[in-house]
């Protein structure tokens, strides 16, 4: 069996584009970023927690684990903590690019695979009054970064995978989940 080490119904949503059956145990493992790591390997120590969390479990399954972090300069994003940090997280995104990195970790008894997918974002200039019937509406709170590409008005174009920034890299997670099979 399949499980999927998360609560996201965005990346449950995604991931049944991939395998059409599969369980959700949402891992709780602390989602603290450590600084002193590359973004790119922060969000694979994440993902990689959250599967190992699972696994520990769930040893027959395969487990899939994913973080997204959001890369501004040398400025990492996770999930806000409360309305403030959503306002002021978007305002220094306003029209300003940055990366959106999700780290994916796939395990079975067998093997351990863990990579990640990075996408470039430019945003709209957002207004105050934007920004606030945004954050007032909760959307930002439990995402990277403080949005969803998914959200409009937000995002002006994009680089790489869009759903990378929505929180799972189908096709990344496809060729893991084949070569995790192997």
């Amino acid at each position: 069996m399949f499980i999927l080490a998360s609560a996201s119904p965005r990346r449950k949503e995604l991931l049944a584009q991939v395998i059409p059956k599969f369980g959700v145990i949402p891992a709780t493992a602390d989602e603290k970023v450590n600084v002193s790591l590359f973004p790119e390997k922060t969000a694979c120590a994440l993902a990689e927690s959250k599967c190992d969390e699972v696994f520990k479990t769930h040893p027959e399954d395969t487990v899939i684990g994913c973080d997204t972090i959001v890369c501004f300069g040398d400025e990492v994003f996770g999930k806000p903590k409360d309305r403030e940090e959503a306002a002021r997280t978007l305002r220094r995104l306003s029209g300003k690019t940055h990366f959106v990195i999700t780290g994916v970790c796939v395990r079975n008894k067998y093997k351990k695979l863990i990579d990640f997918d990075k996408t470039e974002v430019k945003f709209n200039i957002l207004s105050e009054e934007f920004i606030k019937i945004y954050v007032d509406g909760g959307s930002p709170l439990d995402k990277a970064g403080s949005y969803g590409i998914q959200d409009g008005g937000i995002v002006k174009e994009y680089f790489g995978s869009y759903t990378n920034v929505v929180g799972l890299p189908v096709n990344l997670v496809r060729k893991m989940l084949k070569e995790v099979r192997k």
